[in-house]
């Protein structure tokens, strides 16, 4: 079809012929794709300035597979012009930039991609909802493991208190979901079923648009683009694999999410957070009865009601990992995280299992903590109640023998959390080898397995060498770590942390990207003073950082053997370590 008007080339064809030799000129010499601004006066062609062009993730990793084809640039080259964490427009929906939007508010970009749905302001209208063919978008103050039912069946998430490791962002990342958190501009009132932002109240079933990359809110629904992976996207992870030698593994604690992990690249699963296991609608009463018990015997009664679901559970995942190492921590989280919250919640659990209310109610106080996540959780639980661990580790050993049985070959790693002393590793491991013992007699089957633990605790990075007399492996919580580090709440420094970041007291957030002078530190003198003692301690890293690139470059230079992160991250993660080796090495050679 004819064109309207003229060509360049055809309206001044000396001109576009010097315009055409200068370009090709410059991008030969820059060996970059450039943008090039130009006039012409009088039909002479003068060159203003020329800069690198930018480009979207799709058209980075097609420029940089093209520029090898015309070797222009090498492999190590091209992996090093490629942003990782751009790889998220790659993974996720985005929203339609030339969609017009209404901005409501602007909190954190907790988990990246574009959503819309309708407002709902709890867990079960969240399922309920989508049974009938909906979509929705969670709207809580904050989210916990009881939200989880909610937070699979939502589109997105949103949260008015959080940061980046807050609890809502973390499982929205693990399980690929748009989330925003963070947002005190939005005002959430659960009575009336309202939330306010910018003068405008919304009510349940009103729709909204999240953007996890920006941490935007808007009014109604905005267009979304869904993601695409081509063969210059798989081309380019091949290359990344080929160069990096830091493993990537995923936090995966479902078949869904270790499935999506492997689809990704992952090499393993370097966490998986048993407790995320206990929320289904089939387990939860179970347990409850046993947190509750008052007696071991009743609490062992429960815990056997819960085996069979964890040996389940355990299978499923060495199963999809299929030989892959699989790191299983055991429960970590203080058990009031499990119990019914509210009088109704209480009234109703009581009622389902025959249980007086008042004692019901009673218990749950008692069990009421003012700083749980310093309290009675991780080894602490088991150090108390080992019959939990011993639960678990039963479990496992059941599913490994199993997959033997099947003819698979696989090696658990057990991992013990939030060891603060060597006494307490050296205790739980003796527990943990007895009961894999126990259950290889019985089955008769016999397979490898380590048992090590994770390093979230300052005083746990600066005894490691005492503590890897009892370990086989080490993965640092850096979660955790940052929190108790900093003396930072990591679901409530949201609120200020941007200011800190604006004001250049901090120059990123520290639960983003790893502080290298502090946190990073810990890890470095953890990672010596194991190694020292053994130096084949295998060592990991499986708190948000391990999906940060910039974050990963200092895993790289201290040695670690692998990072782990959610799944939908791990592309990002893979390209991250590729660019680390490359810098290394020509560093070294440079130097």
């Amino acid at each position: 079809m004819a064109l309207p008007f003229k060509s360049l080339e055809e309206l001044m064809p000396a001109a576009y012929a010097k315009l055409v030799e200068f370009y090709t000129k410059l991008e030969s010499h820059y060996r970059d794709m450039q943008d090039i601004e130009f006039t012409i006066e009088s039909s002479k062609l003068w060159m203003l300035q020329t800069l690198t062009g930018k480009r979207t993730a799709k058209a980075a990793l097609k420029i940089a597979c093209d520029m090898i084809d015309e070797k222009l640039i090498t492999q190590e080259e091209a992996l090093l012009r490629i942003d990782p964490a751009s790889l998220d427009q790659l993974l996720h929906p985005t929203l339609d930039p030339h969609s017009q939007k209404t901005l409501l508010a602007k909190g954190l970009p907790a988990s990246p991609g574009g959503m819309s749905g309708q407002i709902v302001f709890t867990s079960e209208e969240a399922v309920d909802w989508k049974e009938k063919g909906l979509k929705v978008i969670l709207v809580r103050v904050e989210t916990s493991p009881e939200d989880i039912a909610g937070m699979v069946a939502a589109q997105g998430i949103l949260t008015t208190r959080g940061g980046m490791t807050s609890h809502a962002a973390v499982v929205a990342r693990g399980m690929g979901k748009c989330c925003v958190a963070g947002c005190g501009e939005v005002e959430v009132d659960y009575r009336t079923e309202t939330m306010k932002a910018k003068g405008y109240v919304l009510k349940k079933g009103d729709l909204i648009t999240l953007d996890g990359g920006t941490g935007e809110v808007f009014l109604g629904e905005v267009k979304t683009i869904d993601p695409r992976l081509d063969a210059e996207f798989e081309r380019i992870m091949k290359m990344a694999d080929q160069v990096r030698t830091l493993k990537v593994r995923a936090n995966a604690d479902t078949p869904k999410d270790a499935a999506k992990a492997r689809e990704f690249g992952a090499e393993g699963i370097g966490l998986c957070r048993t407790e995320h296991m206990f929320f289904g609608a089939d387990r939860i009463d179970v347990v409850r009865e046993m947190i509750l018990a008052d007696a071991k015997t009743d609490r062992e009664k429960s815990l056997s009601r819960l085996l069979p679901m964890q040996r389940s559970d355990f299978h499923e995942l060495f199963r999809i990992m299929d030989g892959f190492p699989v790191t299983i921590r055991l429960l970590d989280p203080p058990l009031h995280e499990f119990l019914p919250h509210s009088e109704q919640e209480m009234k109703d659990f009581a009622k389902r299992i025959g249980w007086d209310f008042e004692r019901v109610r009673n218990k749950v106080r008692a069990l009421h903590e003012f700083n749980p996540m310093l309290g009675h959780r991780g080894c602490r639980l088991a150090i108390t109640y080992p019959e939990i661990y011993q639960m678990q580790v039963h479990a496992i050993a059941q599913a490994a023998c199993d997959m033997v049985q099947e003819g698979k070959s696989l090696t658990p790693e057990i991992m013990i959390p939030l060891v603060m002393v060597p006494q307490e590793l050296e205790t739980l491991r003796a527990l943990t080898i007895k009961e894999v013992e126990h259950v290889q007699e019985i089955r008769k089957i016999k397979f490898d397995y380590l048992v090590g633990t994770m390093i979230e605790l300052p005083r746990a990075a600066l005894t490691a060498d005492a503590i890897a007399e009892h370990a086989d492996f080490f993965s640092f919580g850096t979660n955790d770590l940052t929190q108790t580090t900093l003396g930072l709440s990591r679901d409530d420094a949201g609120r200020f942390l941007g200011t800190y970041v604006s004001d250049g007291i901090f120059a990123k957030d520290p639960f983003v990207t790893i502080d290298k002078k502090g946190v990073g530190q810990l890890v470095k003198i953890g990672i010596d003073l194991g190694r020292r003692g053994d130096p084949k301690l295998k060592v990991g890293v499986c708190g948000e950082h391990g999906g940060d690139p910039e974050s990963i470059e200092f895993f790289h230079s201290v040695g670690l053997d692998y990072v782990s992160c959610s799944p939908y991250r791990v592309p990002i993660a893979r390209l991250a370590a590729a660019r680390s080796k490359i810098m290394d090495t020509n560093q070294k050679v440079k130097n």
